[in-house]
């Protein structure tokens, strides 16, 4: 572990090998070998991560199995007491949390401190879970009955977390699935898998039981085991759009609740009357930062009449002078892409985009900052002049490539994104109340920013989106997280002394 610093940074570099957390303690040899864990700024390997298979996710199983009765039985306010000192712990180690997480994603440190940050505040409000768990009441809903509702947990529950935000997606999840009363067990990516152990220690520290809390981690073969094992009651899941839709289908069919959230193209629509500047700064920031390896990053803006002549000269001049190297570097603005297959796949889809006839004004192939020339780097692209049929604006890159389509109307720029197969997050920047207003109204997107280009919602209010890039019924964390992880009991009650004699042959009435 490194050592907290609120001046320098200090860059983590152990090279133990990642082992699983299960039953409270560092375990291994449980499944099916290892996998490379990469230094992206560098290009090389920098520790290991072993694997687990179904025998793995079976020993997770056992371990959360047995340690549910007591904690579900634990007053809700006890289960927040435990939450409260793991939010002071994480608060604590944010800033080491933050380095490993540059260590094996490659974003720049004070990315990763915000990530950390934006998982702290849903630990906060899991933190309120007395209050969130309260049921209904009526009284004398029939002669002598009254009938009220609570929410219990649904048992041992699962993530499955992807690599782009090793801290926050995960505490997407089991902060609140914890805190109603479930175990959980976390299946991060095993491209960053260390901060899913440092957040398992420190729930340790705060005096989690053993058990409640779990780690394995896996490549598909896991993934698979936590879909059919029938010890598992949920499963939540954020990745992409075909993954998704396979958990969700086949979790639905082991008889497991599922939320699958997937890919995303979220655009954002310029007006001409918008402040320039405000959205030239907001398209750099979405688009590029973490690398466009985010799910709400901005890849598609949609420039309204004139406004594209106005802007995409200084926009590009701005993608030219991106500071990119080593995300430890405080003057760093984006860092390396996580793995040389993500960067292939990248850079071949920017050589899609320009055999299909797009305007590529800022092409980020070959960039190699000084001193990392082995890192899994690229630069911030920029295209103008794409079209709805070209690849680069119907797939997602994940990468910090920004294709820039060109429309008439506020209307036609509406339909456009409408049409899209995902909906994820949107954007609009515009002065005008009346087209803000309808804009809001309008999309068909989850989540929506006016002014304000990564419309991420905050801890109480949940997130996720429509149409491909939801699968399931809820959103994640807030009052939707503990709608996902609990379950409704309705309980009617009547006593003998207001029991009138005589068998009844129908449902209690309000008559």
């Amino acid at each position: 572990m490194v050592a907290p610093n609120k001046n320098t940074p200090t860059p983590y570099t152990c090279d133990q090998t990642v082992q699983h957390f299960i039953g409270g303690q560092a375990t291994s040899n449980i499944g099916c070998g290892h996998a490379d864990v990469f230094n992206p700024s560098l290009g090389r390997v920098a520790r290991r991560v072993e694997l687990a298979g179904a025998n793995g996710i079976d020993q997770a199983v056992k371990a959360a199995t047995a340690a549910l009765p007591g904690w579900a039985n634990k007053p809700p306010l006890q289960r927040a007491r435990i939450m409260n000192r793991f939010l002071a712990l994480m608060n604590e180690h944010r800033d080491e949390l933050a380095a490993i997480i540059t260590a094996e994603h490659g974003k720049v440190f004070t990315d990763a401190q915000g990530e950390v940050t934006r998982g702290i505040d849903i630990i906060e409000f899991a933190c309120g879970i007395p209050q969130l768990l309260k049921g209904d009441y009526t009284e004398q809903v029939s002669t002598g009955i009254d009938n009220w509702t609570v929410r219990q947990p649904l048992g041992v529950v699962a993530g499955v977390t992807p690599f782009n935000f090793p801290c926050m997606v995960p505490c997407w999840m089991y902060p609140v699935a914890i805190a109603c009363g479930n175990t959980f067990i976390l299946k991060p990516s095993e491209r960053d898998p260390s901060a899913a152990n440092f957040m398992a220690k420190l729930l340790k520290e705060a005096g989690l039981p053993d058990g409640v809390f779990n780690v394995v981690h896996g490549d598909k073969t896991a993934v698979q085991a936590i879909l059919e094992h029938p010890g598992i009651s949920a499963v939540s899941f954020v990745g992409s759009t075909p993954i998704a839709k396979y958990i969700y289908e086949t979790g639905a069919h082991f008889g497991k609740r599922v939320q699958a959230l997937g890919g995303a193209k979220n655009h954002l629509l310029v007006m001409p009357d918008a402040d320039q500047e405000q959205v030239i700064d907001a398209l750099i920031g979405a688009a590029y930062g973490s690398a466009g390896e985010r799910c709400m990053a901005i890849s598609v803006a949609v420039l309204v009449g004139d406004v594209a002549d106005q802007i995409m000269p200084k926009l590009a001049e701005r993608v030219r002078s991106l500071k990119i190297t080593d995300g430890m570097d405080l003057q760093a603005e984006m860092g390396p892409i996580v793995t040389q297959q993500a960067l292939e796949k990248i850079e071949g889809l920017i050589q899609v985009g320009v055999d299909e006839g797009a305007e590529l004004l800022v092409d980020g192939r070959g960039h190699k900052p000084k001193g990392f020339e082995t890192g899994f780097y690229t630069g911030g692209t920029l295209f103008d002049r794409v079209t709805p049929r070209m690849r680069i604006y119907q797939e997602e890159i994940f990468g910090p490539v920004l294709s820039c389509v060109r429309v008439a109307s506020f209307a036609e720029g509406l339909e456009l994104i409408n049409t899209h197969q995902y909906g994820n997050g949107v954007s609009c920047y515009t002065r005008d109340g009346n087209v803000a207003r309808e804009f809001a109204r309008q999309i068909q997107v989850g989540m929506v920013g006016i002014n304000v280009p990564i419309p991420v919602p905050m801890a109480w209010h949940g997130f996720g989106g429509w149409k491909n890039s939801l699968f399931g019924d809820t959103h994640a964390y807030g009052e939707e997280g503990v709608r996902f992880y609990t379950r409704q009991k309705s309980i009617m009650q009547r006593w003998p002394e207001s029991i009138a004699k005589g068998s009844e042959f129908v449902m209690p009435t309000s008559k």
